[in-house]
């Protein structure tokens, strides 16, 4: 892809070095760190702690964390403790649950001398898959874009809400991978950037569009049904956490109401969501699908730049100011016109017949 600066990669794995390094998220976009993760015990902790983040990301992650922990101890017990504790680390992405599960499968199976090379040969598979995944998304949600622009004949305004993009994935992202490729493909595009939240994962967005020179604005949140009023939006695409059956969409706090305003305003709303974030066991998503409640002081605090360059967090609420903070909504399906998968684009009641197709 032409990147204006070669993109960096959110999690590097070495077998050799039995290590996996990642970039951590906490601090972007105002410092680039990489962090050494050499046990499952750090993997658990750099998936609670968002060091990484995104559905995709999250589960490769899980995947080589299993991968370290048969490296170092191969016994049941051993797949048992790493398997249970990093699932436990986040509740809605469903990613997490489905590469422990395609870990620990195979690996359960077979002797335990042999689980070692087995493991990293799975999380490098699933992490290769990644890649593959979203690319075949890119593609797909491409051709909506240029259908878009050969009825406009102008730049295409697309929505964003929160980061899918390269930092929660292996590369291309998933919302962000049918941009990438329409703008190396010269088809106008802008994106407006919603903030997000109380993570400000929009940051992250702008922070990669920027390296690759794709037009793009950043906007606060409430603004998002404002710009689809005044006809400044084409279409609406955003990532998922957990897709249900009937494909209600869990995604950042927030979407939600980007859908609702979608609806109002006659805009089209799509989800990327590889068939690994459906989540087939659960049918109606809203009361169904866990939601996560984070830390208070995600919403009581806000970290950046100060007047003097550098980062500085400062306290917006009391101490003993009440907050809640759930990670994360339920789009209805009613409300999603499709959703982009490595498969094609499905309508939400076609979600059902891929059950077969996709299972471990």
């Amino acid at each position: 892809m032409p990147f204006t600066t070669k993109p960096l990669k959110s999690l590097i794995a070495d077998r050799i070095a039995n290590r996996v390094v990642i970039i951590d998220q906490t601090l972007l976009p105002f410092a680039v760190e990489r962090k050494i993760l050499s046990s499952w015990q750090d993997c658990a902790e750099a998936i609670r702690a968002m060091r990484v983040r995104g559905a995709p990301l999250i589960g490769v992650t899980a995947a080589f964390g299993i991968a370290l922990a048969m490296s170092k101890d191969a016994t049941d017990e051993s797949l048992f403790t790493a398997c249970r504790d990093i699932a436990a680390t986040r509740p809605t992405a469903v990613n997490l649950a489905w590469a422990i599960e395609r870990m620990r499968r195979p690996l359960i199976a077979i002797d335990p001398a042999a689980r070692p090379d087995a493991a990293w040969d799975e999380a490098s598979k699933i992490a290769a898959e990644d890649e593959t995944c979203n690319q075949q998304i890119g593609i797909y949600g491409l051709g909506i874009i240029r259908e878009i622009y050969a009825r406009t004949h102008r730049p295409v305004n697309i929505l964003t809400h929160c980061n899918a993009g390269r930092m929660a994935c292996l590369d291309w992202g998933t919302a962000t991978a049918p941009i990438y490729l329409a703008h190396q493909a010269g088809v106008p595009v802008h994106v407006w950037v919603e903030e997000t939240r109380p993570r400000n994962q929009g940051l992250i967005t702008e922070w990669e569009l920027a390296q690759a020179g794709v037009p793009h604005t950043y906007v606060v949140d409430n603004s998002g049904g404002h710009l689809m009023q005044h006809n400044k939006v084409d279409m609406v695409i955003v990532g998922v956490d957990r897709v249900s059956r009937r494909g209600d969409v869990a995604n950042k706090i927030g979407t939600y109401l980007k859908a609702l305003a979608a609806r109002d305003n006659g805009i089209p709303f799509y989800a990327a969501a590889p068939t690994s974030s459906i989540d087939f066991s659960i049918e109606d998503g809203v009361p169904e699908i866990e939601i996560e409640e984070r830390d208070r002081s995600e919403v009581a605090a806000i970290r950046g730049w100060d007047s003097n360059g550098s980062i500085s967090e400062v306290r917006i609420l009391k101490a003993e100011t009440a907050v809640s903070n759930p990670g994360f909504d339920v789009t209805p399906s009613r409300l999603v016109t499709a959703l982009i998968t490595e498969r094609g684009i499905f309508m939400p009641n076609q979600l059902a017949a891929l059950a077969t197709e996709v299972a471990i």
